[in-house]
């Protein structure tokens, strides 16, 4: 039999019972990795001897009456993380030889349920793209569409799931960075509440491992199936034992319905900055349709929704602040003599700009509305349980290297707009550190994934992580590249 598409849920259950160990598991890995990959180039750094060690202990481990959630389970692992012994770059060329002395918090976790880790997939430079390529280890390529972008910056985490190469793998995100690739990869991925799983050592060189808690950026899981985001969320979740973990446990209420038909929902397919592509919109009407089906409360319209357009704004000086200010001293003075633009310039693209120049009091100002949006989303998930709504505007686009996310253009339809513009969709979550939950919805009509997202409320992650697992068995989920 292959297990290459098999779920971690189902694989465990098959270890348990006998039926394959895990070096059988890991073995078909690595060859189908050492076939494949040469045409989507997913996993950058290979760690196939020590997987193969990790593959015989968990073997061994289950052989003494041992029983964890990832044992003898093979994994993939997102290039920024650090790996004890495995060179972590971020994709920049000046740091291809930097090698951290020890796991980030999220690997070690991962081990110690008894993950076997195959080794580490591609990132675009510095994780700033939805493509992912950089000069050390090149482009890898859509499993559905070798011309095509898996997404990014876990794109290399969603092709390897696409392609086989293990049923689970460990991404990153802040401007979609999960979602994006989910849904370019026909794939699962899980954005968690803000602060839900530590992220300790997914720090870019050569930077120190510690416990910081960065604004927006999460760590969460990536999956074939609901089920093992489920699965893979449960061991990533919980604070860092080195700061909240020494008082804090964590407990995460259940979700919030059993049921598709007990949910309420509200469904969005337009945002006012951004169209949406015919079939993307076709791919949310099918999860509503399916909602509908099952007496779900569906609405279009809520009184209750933030400002879609104050969302993203807000997402742009955040993120783009927050970035800015590692930047060298002569690139900002750069900058700011170089602005030019003019006072009634609102675009995404001037908000981008200003928002690299932001003071202290200027982060303070946004942070503040920001918590007035958070209260908002709590009055609107006291009627609502989630919001289904597009990742990005488009299926995968074809690679393009010449030009930059700010730069770029998006053809929606047949017509042509900003590319930066789709991160509203992504913001709508990210900016108030809502939990959500990217899955499969269908095909376009060339045959491209696509995915929506389900937003839910905070710290409530298993509610869109339910609403998820129901609807994969409503209308199909991952189903493998032809």
């Amino acid at each position: 039999m292959e297990w290459s598409f098999t779920a971690a849920e189902d694989l465990s259950a098959a270890l348990r019972a006998g039926e394959v160990t895990s070096v059988e598991l890991t073995e078909e890995a690595i060859a189908r990795i050492e076939r494949d990959d040469k045409a989507i180039n997913a996993i950058c750094v290979p760690d196939f001897d020590n997987a193969r060690v990790a593959a015989r202990e968990a073997d061994q481990a289950r052989a003494n009456g041992e029983d964890r959630p990832l044992l003898g389970i093979p994994v993939t692992v997102k290039e920024s993380y650090n790996i004890a012994g495995l060179p972590t770059t971020w994709g920049m060329p000046q740091f291809r030889d930097f090698i951290p002395a020890e796991d980030a918090v999220q690997v070690a976790r991962v081990k110690a349920a008894g993950a076997v880790v195959l080794g580490k997939t591609n990132v675009p430079l510095m994780l700033k793209e939805w493509q992912s390529f950089n000069e050390i280890y090149g482009t890898t390529n859509n499993p559905w569409d070798h011309d095509r972008t898996p997404g990014g910056s876990s794109g290399g985490s969603a092709a390897a799931l696409a392609a086989g190469f293990g049923p689970l793998s460990l991404g990153t995100d802040i401007a979609g960075s999960l979602r994006v690739p989910a849904h370019y990869c026909g794939v699962y991925a899980h954005k968690p509440t803000v602060g839900l799983a530590a992220t300790r050592g997914m720090i870019p060189p050569p930077a120190p491992a510690l416990p910081v808690e960065h604004d927006l950026a999460v760590v969460g899981p990536m999956a074939r199936t609901a089920r093992d985001l489920t699965l893979l969320l449960d061991v990533m979740a919980g604070p860092d034992p080195l700061t909240r973990g020494v008082a804090y446990d964590l407990r995460l209420p259940p979700a919030r319905h059993e049921r598709l038909g007990d949910f309420r929902v509200l469904v969005l397919e337009e945002h006012p900055l951004i169209p949406t592509a015919s079939a993307v919109r076709a791919g949310v009407n099918r999860v509503a349709d399916a909602l509908i089906d099952e007496g779900a409360r569906v609405e279009r319209h809520s009184a209750l929704l933030p400002d879609l357009i104050e969302a993203a704004t807000l997402f742009t000086q955040l993120l783009v602040s927050n970035v800015a200010a590692g930047y060298p001293v002569e690139r900002y003075e750069q900058i700011r003599a170089t602005l030019g633009l003019s006072d009634d310039d609102h675009s995404t693209g001037a908000t981008w700009v200003r928002s690299m120049l932001f003071t202290h009091r200027d982060w303070m100002e946004a942070n503040n509305r920001r918590e007035l949006h958070r209260q908002g989303w709590r009055q609107f998930f006291a009627e609502f349980d989630a919001v289904v709504c597009p990742i990005t505007s488009t299926p995968a686009f074809p690679h393009d290297h010449e030009l930059g996310m700010g730069e770029r253009r998006i053809d929606i339809d047949g017509v042509e707009y900003p590319f930066i513009d789709q991160v509203s969709w992504v913001g709508l979550a990210t900016m108030p550190g809502l939990p959500a939950t990217a899955i499969p919805a269908g095909r376009s009509p060339e045959g491209l994934p696509v995915g929506v997202q389900l937003i839910g409320p905070m710290f409530e992650d298993r509610t869109p992580l339910r609403l998820a697992e129901l609807l994969e068995q409503k209308i199909g989920g991952f189903q493998a590249p032809e």
